[in-house]
């Protein structure tokens, strides 16, 4: 007896929509049916890139599906979510990727039965080859109605993601330690290439400095972990380095001479944990 494969439509199919389709539709989990972008164009690029479903023109030619992803950006989901409710019959789970949202912005689906859910993968999608191969091992955060959350973290998990829940009241302190930990290193490291060059470090010699510093402090932080990989002045207990490095800081540039302060704050409480450990 062959057991039917679930289908998932998608509205909206960006780099994370085709990842994870293309690994649900490789995996077996899904079958990938239709797609809606912002053009046919889009969604053939999309199907093409997925190696499954069908490109289609508007949310009112789609066909009935058991999953809906909602791969749209955050501002736009509460009108797609109202979208989808007035023009598709109640089906079986929706649910979207939003690391900062949770599934009560998909109310209006939720109001009318449907299972609601966010499901959000701590993983640079960078392109869509590289998170496909990148995909096992990544943390997935679920939210939303038990049942959908289910159905998720078994999809998820068949692809390699490592599922866990996450509180609806939580989901923005959660997303936000992933913009600490992925999404303000670009920010940190081109203020330190701002002020090498102001200060007469050669172009030629950054380029090395950004490899060989960030390859390190990536590699200690991984192997020590936060608190031992620490150095520089806030490690030491240097607050007079400090408050002269930040005077430096803010008669180059305000902003950073203010972050530099609230970061060295920080830094020091995190070197205290070395004597309280």
């Amino acid at each position: 007896m062959t057991t039917r494969l679930l289908t998932l439509n998608l509205v909206g199919a960006g780099r994370v929509a085709q990842t994870l389709a293309r690994l649900w539709q490789q995996a077996g989990s899904f079958a990938v049916q239709d797609v809606l972008t912002t053009s046919l164009a889009s969604a053939q690029a999309a199907c093409a890139s997925i190696t499954a479903g069908q490109a289609v023109a508007s949310l009112q030619t789609m066909r009935p599906a058991d999953v809906w992803m909602l791969a749209v950006p955050d501002a736009q989901l509460p009108q797609v979510a109202q979208a989808l409710a007035q023009v598709v019959p109640p089906a079986s789970v929706a649910f979207h990727c939003s690391g900062a949202l949770g599934s009560a912005t998909l109310a209006p689906l939720a109001d009318l039965g449907w299972r609601t859910a966010s499901a959000h993968c701590i993983l640079s999608f960078a392109t869509v080859d590289a998170a496909v191969a990148q995909f096992p091992g990544t943390a997935c955060a679920l939210e939303g109605e038990p049942g959908a959350c289910a159905q998720l973290h078994s999809a998820l998990s068949a692809i390699g993601g490592q599922c866990f829940g996450v509180a609806s009241e939580h989901k923005l302190l959660y997303h936000a330690a992933a913009v600490f930990a992925t999404n303000f290193l670009p920010v940190l490291q081109s203020v330190a290439e701002d002020a090498w060059r102001s200060s007469g470090v050669p172009a030629a010699l950054i380029p090395g400095l950004r490899a060989t510093l960030l390859a390190n402090a990536a590699a200690n932080i991984t192997r020590l972990g936060p608190v031992a990989a620490l150095t520089g002045p806030a490690a030491r207990g240097d607050t007079a380095a400090i408050a002269r490095q930040a005077q430096a800081v803010k008669a180059w540039d305000a902003q950073a001479g203010a972050a530099y302060e609230v970061l060295s704050g920080l830094a020091l409480r995190l070197a205290a944990q070395r004597g309280a450990g």
